[in-house]
């Protein structure tokens, strides 16, 4: 049975019919005092509990549906995480403070017995569960998006390069590149194109590929680089379209001509499922 967090009912939903699995029916009420409740209908013998944790709510959510699907009779509880919220936060950045990452990993594990988490930011943050956990690569299904011929796929830093070839390889043409980035604070980032670009850019359909997008900023640099360098288009792709305050605007406003997310987060640019990646992960 495949049970849906509030976040993620189309991707849920597309999991059901790609597995052949029945989708639960899931109700969310409020207290009140703003306490949140959940109910499964029915009694699933192994509950698969699909749950992006887009902020602390979704994250109490989680837990909530976990145990939810226990006290319905789940003699077994697998936990996709198709967004990990906290991830990021793989280490104590100044004495004092939380490895989140490892906090909330932690959580997750007292309810489930398998964890697996969609293109996380980096794959030790499986290293940080108590029960088995597995990364479940996807960038490639937005080359499914990408029909322009020979594109430059390029990644703004190192860290997202693999990603961004895994896209150009199952697009089946095309080369791919990485700028370098220097992070100077959550949201001040430094993109550095220059080494890059020994490629043609000028009248060539550009493709900037990251696991994430949160503000805008780093996809804006780069889109910024390319452009100054005569690209015909510029497509924005990711895996995760967090999308918070103007970064949709952000990328429009600087030439993006067009912005492609999967639906590990639910927004308007989620046109890719992820369904079938972690089908075969299951």
């Amino acid at each position: 049975m495949i049970v849906s967090g509030s976040g993620t009912q189309s991707l849920a939903a597309e999991l059901a019919a790609e597995t052949n699995h029945r989708l639960a029916g899931v109700s969310f009420e409020q207290f009140p005092d703003g306490e949140g409740i959940v109910r499964i209908d029915g009694t699933p013998e192994h509950a698969v509990v699909v749950a992006s944790t887009v902020s602390d709510r979704a994250h109490v959510e989680l837990l909530q549906l976990q145990d939810a699907a226990r006290e319905a009779g789940a003699d077994r509880v697998t936990t996709v995480l198709p967004y990990m919220g906290y991830a990021r936060q793989d280490r104590a950045f100044e004495s004092g403070q939380p490895v989140s990452a490892r906090a909330v990993a932690r959580a997750i594990s007292t309810g489930t017995d398998r964890v697996l988490t969609v293109e996380p930011h980096e794959s030790s943050v499986c290293e940080r569960f108590t029960v088995p956990a597995t990364p479940v690569d996807a960038a490639g299904r937005l080359a499914a998006e990408l029909s322009a011929p020979d594109p430059l796929v390029v990644a703004p830093d190192a860290s997202a390069a693999e990603l961004a070839q895994a896209v150009c390889d199952a697009h089946g043409s095309g080369e791919c590149v990485h700028f370098e980035k220097r992070r100077r604070s959550g949201t001040d980032v430094e993109v550095e194109a220059e080494f890059a670009l020994d490629r043609p850019v000028a009248d060539r359909p550009v493709v900037l590929v990251d696991d994430i997008i949160a503000t805008g900023s780093t996809m804006c640099q780069a889109a910024r680089a390319v452009l100054d360098r005569g690209a015909a288009s510029v497509t924005v792709a990711c895996v995760h379209p967090l999308l918070v305050r103007d970064a949709y605007l952000r990328l429009r406003r600087v030439g993006v001509d067009r912005v492609i997310g999967t639906d590990t987060i639910e927004r308007p640019v989620s046109t890719v499922t992820v369904a079938p990646a972690i089908a075969a992960a299951l």
